[in-house]
Parts: structure tokens; C-alpha cells; sequence
């Protein structure tokens, strides 16, 4: 047999073994995938009327949109499930009070944490995955503005709030270990913002229901 046959025959079979080292696993039992980018969170709220002693005034409230910087973590149970966490810096959103104006500021935190199916084979190199699980929203840092508080507002709290989470996400593999991600999020977040007008105890109920984007690069341990 000549060097080039034997050669030949040894690259045969060896390629098996070279094409499965070469087709890097994705997601798979066990990894740990890190992901860091921005998020923003915009909320589609649905506000009921202010009660002002039990009085309703007919004014609504509205919450604007605000980005900040993210990280997501999930743990791969078996080859298409994981456990997904969302966590960011902390959201700060203007409340408007609808005919009025600007009335408060708030921050909160939205810690979400899901069940992520990943249908696709664990060689991959596009992992789509969907997940559902639960969402808390804790809100701090409630601040009325001057003209809110010129007009006789005072003490402005919001109840945290425990809701339901889905998703949708994709994974784009560059390197063994480096991803592209993009992802969605819904969570049903309501709560009940208590206050004082003129001494007298308010309050408003308010479905802030966001939509949630995320931009990432990721890295699997």
C-alpha cells in the first residue's frame, strides 16, 4: 500500500472523529451561559382612575419607557430545558398624571426567573428558545416631583408586585463559547400607588404589563 493510500485510508477514518469535534455542542446538560447588554423596559400600562377619600376624579396615570444595563444567567437541566434568571440595574420611570403633568419618578427592579425550552439539537448554531415562569417587581425610590407636591401631594408608595413571565429568545453561536442573544420578555406587573392629596388618602391601580427587550453577548462556562 503506497504512503498516499495509507494516508488516504487513515483521513477516512479519522473524519468521523474530526466532523464530531468540529461540530461544537451549543447548549447542552450542565452549561452555564452568561448574558450582559441593555435592556429596556416598555411599559403598555392601563390605569384606573385616582380615588382621592373614595372619590373618583376621572385622572389616569401613565409610566414611560427607560433602558438600562442587563445580565440573564440560565442553567441548562438537560439538553432543551434551563432555568432562566433576569436581572439589570435598577429601571427609573416618570409617572404622568394624565390632565396634570408630570407627578413622581420611581425606580424597581423586575428579578424574573423562568423555564426555558430549547427545541433545537444541542449542535446548533441558532438556539431559539421560549420560556415561562414568575416575575417580582419591587418598587423604591418614589419620589414626587415640586409641582406634584405644590398642588398638595404627599407620601407616594407603590405595592410591589408578584405576576407572571413569558419569553422568547435566540442564541447565535460565534465561537464555542461566545453567543449573540437577543430576547423578549412579557411580565404582568400591577400595583396599587397610594399617596395623599391634601391629607386626605388616594390611590390609583395601575397594569403596567411591560414589554421587555434585551441585546446581549453571552459567554458559556
Amino acid at each position: 500500500m503506497s504512503r498516499f493510500t495509507t494516508q488516504l485510508a487513515a483521513g477516512l477514518l479519522l473524519a468521523p472523529a474530526l466532523l464530531a469535534a468540529s461540530a461544537v455542542q451549543a447548549h447542552e446538560t450542565g452549561d452555564i451561559i452568561v448574558r450582559a447588554g441593555v435592556v429596556a423596559v416598555d411599559p403598555q400600562e392601563n390605569s384606573g382612575n385616582v380615588y382621592v377619600g373614595g372619590a373618583n376624579t376621572g385622572l389616569e396615570v401613565g409610566v414611560d419607557s427607560n433602558t438600562q444595563l442587563g445580565i440573564t444567567g440560565t442553567f441548562m437541566l438537560t439538553d432543551h430545558l434551563g432555568v432562566g434568571v433576569l436581572g439589570a440595574t435598577p429601571f427609573k420611570h416618570d409617572i404622568q398624571l394624565k390632565g396634570v403633568g408630570r407627578f413622581a419618578s420611581i425606580k424597581h427592579l423586575p428579578p424574573t426567573v423562568t423555564l426555558q425550552y430549547y427545541p433545537m439539537d444541542k449542535s446548533s448554531v441558532l438556539q431559539p428558545f421560549v420560556g415561562a415562569g414568575l416575575n417580582y417587581t419591587t418598587f423604591f425610590s418614589e419620589d414626587l416631583s415640586s409641582a406634584a407636591e405644590g398642588l398638595g401631594f404627599s407620601d407616594l408608595s407603590l405595592d410591589d408586585s408578584w405576576g407572571y413571565a413569558l419569553e422568547a429568545g435566540l442564541d447565535y453561536k460565534l465561537t464555542e463559547q461566545v453567543y449573540l442573544n437577543a430576547t423578549v420578555w412579557y411580565a404582568d406587573i400591577e400595583t396599587t400607588a397610594t399617596f395623599r392629596t391634601a391629607s386626605v388618602p388616594s390611590k390609583v391601580d395601575v397594569e403596567i404589563n411591560p414589554m421587555i427587550y434585551m441585546a446581549s453577548v453571552g459567554y458559556k462556562f
